[in-house]
């Protein structure tokens, strides 16, 4: 199992958290642009033939000797979109420390909080030549069926972020909250992509995970690398100078995707994998306001 009774019973009290009102299709928990029946009070309106007069605010009548109809929110679901990047490269680190695991782990984790809260959830799991996805699908009665199917999802391939969200966000589905977990090491680039989801109504969080050995590489001397995706061998000599060099670039790196995500709108939520589970969600992904208990 990708998480543990005792894990899961800590995220039964949480629920994803959205910034903006909107639309939903369904009896939930949050609040709705459209008007309803739930307890909160939104506004008044006029009355006309055929309102229920159980609706008329008859404290209001008695001052004003005129009708005015109380008006609701209706408290709806959210659509959730996970984007899981399940290329080679994802499949990088040792034990609890590999990205893969920890990605499957946070899908998983934050996958139980939507079907326990009842919203309709799908999982994509990124990879070239073809994307492997599952629901859209809610209720409590799918949570085993998404844990097995994480469980044996490989992370293999190539990916092209710019593309697969392009085409996420013009394949018509419903938009909600979208989630992407990902190490973000795309050539071609990521901003197009994001920025096509915002367009097409999804609200954005970006996980960006990676290993404790790519953020400090404990690495010296003559080294042939190989690229995880493609098999591409490059020579390097790594010495002090380049692995300042190195810690230098993945800073301003990190720091472009964060500002291009604030550009967005995008929530933007850095990880490794040496931080616990139970740190990453019951802490900072409660801190940036994506989770709330």
């Amino acid at each position: 199992m990708l998480l543990d009774d005792t894990f899961l019973r800590k995220l039964n009290n949480l629920r994803l958290v959205t910034r903006r009102v909107r639309a939903g299709q369904r009896a939930g928990e949050r609040r709705s642009t459209r008007r309803g029946s739930s307890v909160e009070f939104a506004d008044y309106r006029d009355y006309v033939r055929g309102d229920d007069l159980r609706r008329v605010d008859w404290n209001i009548y008695a001052r004003l000797e005129r009708p005015y109809v109380k008006l609701f929110e209706e408290e709806e679901d959210l659509a959730v979109h996970i984007l899981l990047d399940g290329s080679g490269s994802m499949d990088w680190g040792t034990g609890e420390e590999n990205k893969w695991l920890c990605a499957r782990r946070l899908a998983a984790a934050l996958g139980y909080v939507a079907l326990m809260e009842g919203d309709p959830l799908t999982v994509c799991v990124i990879r070239h030549p073809q994307p492997a996805t599952w629901g859209p699908l809610r209720g409590r009665g799918h949570i085993l069926k998404l844990f097995a199917w994480l469980e044996t999802s490989p992370a293999e391939g190539t990916t092209d972020l710019n593309r697969t969200l392009q085409a996420y966000a013009l394949a018509g589905g419903r938009a909600g909250l979208a989630i992407l977990i990902s190490d973000m090491f795309s050539p071609t680039g990521f901003t197009a992509g994001l920025t096509r989801l915002a367009a097409s109504g999804y609200e954005l969080t970006l996980i960006h995970v990676l290993s404790p050995d790519e953020i400090n590489p404990p690495l010296g001397g003559d080294l042939r690398l190989l690229d995880v995706e493609k098999g591409d061998p490059e020579d390097v000599t790594i010495d002090t100078g380049v692995l300042m060099l190195y810690r230098q670039r993945l800073k301003t790196w990190r720091e472009d995707i964060r500002a291009a995500c604030r550009a967005r709108d995008v929530r933007y939520i850095s990880v490794a994998t040496d931080t616990p589970l139970e740190r990453i969600i019951l802490y900072e992904l409660r801190r940036s306001g994506l989770v709330r208990g």
